[in-house]
């Protein structure tokens, strides 16, 4: 065998300091540019070399052939036979459906269609967020001079036959750049979207809402609702509360410290902390906040005590090794799912403040990468700074599918995806969207 051969020779072969041993070619080569005019290498490039060859192989692969569960002997007459003679529940049959679904789904290309034809698919995708029912998609879009583009993507048009979306964009939003953005509901659900502004040079940075109106031409004389922006220092992350208890408050992550503040009114409540809060999310039972920091503490905050001098406000507290980079809290609000810089994702459970389970294969060093957890279907999808997308079963962490990046990898080419079973709605279709450099994709089932 040839790959093991030379696997053998290479860790037999001593490494030495500047320079590069190519198995091929059977000798060193200098790994500083410039000493060497024929093979000015760099740890960079030949990392980005095994790494580019490996994307592409898994592209060829994946285009030969449909992907083949990762679990042996599980197949779909298989799963019906169980459920028919009432080995399967109806909860574990639809999640072992969705598991099988997930690895054969197949990449198409989205047409993306827009009122100003010159301005559609011209500018990089940066950050996508759907809705709760995933009917509309807000983007963020890299413009060339800096700063940032927004816009709505409509996924009503979206179907197995169908491969077109209407994207409407604002241009009055464009010359800053977003740190962070969620969907909020101040008028009715997902009635605004919130963006965390950085500053620029004497400028401080801000947190706005935006009424999603602004960016439909469907309803022209509808009013454009409440448009408000308030000035902070650079916020890492945001949330909107769905409580009623603390009605029509989003807070913000800062630098060392957590600015809770009610649209309406304006009152503003600031929680001390020892760490930027990189990630946030509030519950929907109660008023209470769970903050993940750079420091790699976890904490919760209940928004309805008063942040008094030398009064302990935090309640549930949990560690990682590393700075947290998402949370997301489950449905039933006893568990919490977590990542880090390190690439760990591990689910807490809140009752006993201890990690239950961890998915393997996630790739992070240093960048702010969300999770996306699909509980109805048994799914987490999290993409990774390799810029692979990884689906795991939510159940036992077992990994499903990898899904290499239709572009060559790089830092300002990492995919932002959007995963459910009803993409467009209650009558949608099921799949991954995946945005990437100026074009969106759709993995149907």
């Amino acid at each position: 065998d040839t790959s093991s051969s030379s696997s053998t020779q290479n860790s037999v072969v001593p490494e030495l300091p500047g320079f590069y041993y190519d198995s091929e070619k059977n000798r060193y080569f200098r790994l500083l540019p410039g000493h060497n005019n024929y093979n000015p290498l760099t740890k960079e490039s030949i990392q980005y070399r095994a790494m580019e060859c490996k994307r592409l192989r898994l592209l060829e692969e994946e285009g030969k052939q449909k992907k083949k569960t990762t679990r042996a002997g599980l197949n779909s007459s298989v799963l019906l036979q169980k459920r028919q003679l009432g080995l399967l529940s109806s909860t574990s049959y639809c999640r072992l459906v969705h598991e099988l679904k997930v690895n054969c789904m197949q990449r198409r290309k989205i047409e993306i269609h827009s009122p100003d034809s010159s301005v559609a698919g011209t500018n990089n995708f940066k950050i996508i967020v759907a809705d709760v029912a995933c009917e509309r998609i807000f983007t963020v879009n890299d413009v060339e001079h800096g700063g940032c583009k927004y816009g709505i993507i409509n996924l009503s048009g979206l179907g197995k036959e169908s491969l077109t979306v209407e994207m409407y964009d604002n241009l009055y939003f464009t010359n800053r750049k977003v740190n962070s953005v969620c969907w909020a509901s101040l008028t009715h659900p997902d009635s605004h979207v919130k963006l965390c502004l950085m500053g620029i040079s004497e400028t401080p940075g801000c947190a706005s809402l935006l009424p999603a109106s602004l960016f439909s031409s469907t309803n022209p004389g509808d009013r454009p609702g409440m448009l408000c922006s308030f000035k902070i220092s650079t916020a890492w992350s945001c949330a909107w509360c769905l409580n009623p208890q603390a009605d029509n408050c989003f807070s913000t992550g800062l630098t060392r410290r957590v600015l809770v503040t009610n649209v309406v009114t304006g009152h503003r409540q600031t929680f001390g902390t020892s760490s930027d809060v990189l990630a946030q999310q509030f519950a929907r039972q109660t008023p209470v906040l769970y903050n993940g920091c750079r420091s790699g503490e976890i904490f919760s905050i209940d928004v309805r005590q008063r942040n008094r001098k030398g009064q302990s406000w935090k309640a549930i507290r949990l560690f990682h090794g590393s700075a947290v980079t998402s949370i997301h809290l489950m449905e039933a609000e006893h568990y919490l799912m977590a990542a880090d810089m390190a690439g760990k994702i591990k689910l807490w459970d809140l009752r006993t403040t201890k990690c239950v389970k961890q998915y393997q294969g996630h790739h992070n060093e240093c960048a702010i990468l969300p999770l996306h957890v699909n509980e109805e279907e048994g799914l987490l999808t999290a993409v990774g700074q390799d810029c692979y997308t990884r689906i795991w079963s939510l159940q036992d962490a077992h990994l499903l599918r990898t899904i290499p990046s239709p572009h060559p990898s790089s830092k300002d080419a990492i995919p932002s995806v959007v995963f459910s079973s009803r993409l467009g709605g209650r009558q949608g279709v099921p799949g991954l969207l995946m945005a990437v450099k100026q074009d969106l994709y759709h993995f149907s089932y």
